[in-house]
């Protein structure tokens, strides 16, 4: 796998001899000091040209950047919008381990549009077209304090949907189980537990993508008993795991409530575990 410096080396030298490139500025995890490196972080980069046409309609200049192994044209997807003449990138995974989420940008896209991401560092610019941007900080990710309003919904929400993967359990309808649980129910519990790790440093961090970093602030007896409410296709496995879920979600809640001077509804919570359990304990009608 090629090192970090050979990878800032090639990017800014194809930037270098190209004449239509005006500008190379970088988002994601390589811009913030606070995520862990290791070797599968992407290179997200972007080029400021002149014009993407001729990026776009020449198929072999991404080969300057090594031996592709598979890659995907994200612009060219029909289910998402695209402004090809604006900006067009190419997602390229390397046979050596290295990928790189390559974006070409208009300058006036650039411009309008570089300082969206504060996550931005700017690597080279040729013609002094771009603003002079902050250092990059991760500041616009941080977990933001709930409303009371927020917090009684999440609450809510959480309970209510618990409903659904009950009767999901009870038919053993797996997959409808898994979606509600990971889609709907599981999220209300992780937005609950930013909201604990906001309040336990004072609203200053982010938990990464996907909550990723929960476990930095989390104890550990609360990171197992959330990792535990991952489970697989065994029904008795669920069941305990939705169980475990519960558990986790009313005590962050409650944890929540009290340190934001909210009153947490605790005959929700209750009636919707008596719930759970009622119906746990049916026989299956076969």
């Amino acid at each position: 796998m090629r090192t970090e410096n050979e990878m800032y080396d090639l990017i800014l030298g194809i930037a270098k001899s190209d004449v239509r490139i005006k500008a190379v500025y970088m988002n994601g995890s390589r811009t913030n000091e606070k995520v862990p490196k290791d070797i599968f972080q992407d290179y997200d980069i972007v080029y400021v040209v002149e014009d993407t046409k001729s990026f776009i309609e020449d198929k072999d200049w991404i080969n300057l950047f090594g031996e592709i192994f598979y890659m995907q044209y994200p612009d060219e997807n029909p289910y998402y919008p695209s402004d090809k003449k604006n900006s067009y990138g190419w997602l390229m995974q390397f046979a050596d381990g290295i990928r790189i989420d390559l974006r070409v940008q208009s300058i006036d896209y650039a411009l309008q549009h570089i300082q969206d991401d504060k996550l931005c560092k700017i690597l080279l610019d040729k013609e002094s077209i771009l603003p002079e941007i902050e250092a990059a900080t991760d500041c616009q990710y941080w977990v933001k304090e709930p409303t009371e309003e927020q917090y009684l919904a999440v609450c809510n929400e959480f309970w209510w949907c618990t409903n659904n993967i009950a009767k999901g359990l009870w038919r053993e309808e797996i997959p409808y189980v898994q979606d509600m649980t990971n889609h709907v129910v599981r999220a209300q519990l992780i937005t609950m537990l930013n909201w604990k790790v906001g309040i336990l440093t004072e609203w200053s961090v982010s938990t990464g993508k996907s909550s990723k970093y929960l476990y930095k602030w989390l104890s550990d007896e609360e990171w197992q008993m959330f990792m535990a409410t991952y489970f697989d296709a065994n029904i008795d496995n669920a069941w305990k795991s939705v169980l475990g879920m519960c558990e986790l979600f009313s005590i962050a809640a409650q944890f929540v409530g009290k340190k934001l001077g909210w009153e947490y509804n605790e005959k929700e919570g209750k009636a919707a575990r008596a719930f759970l359990e009622y119906v746990h304990q049916l026989p299956r009608n076969r």
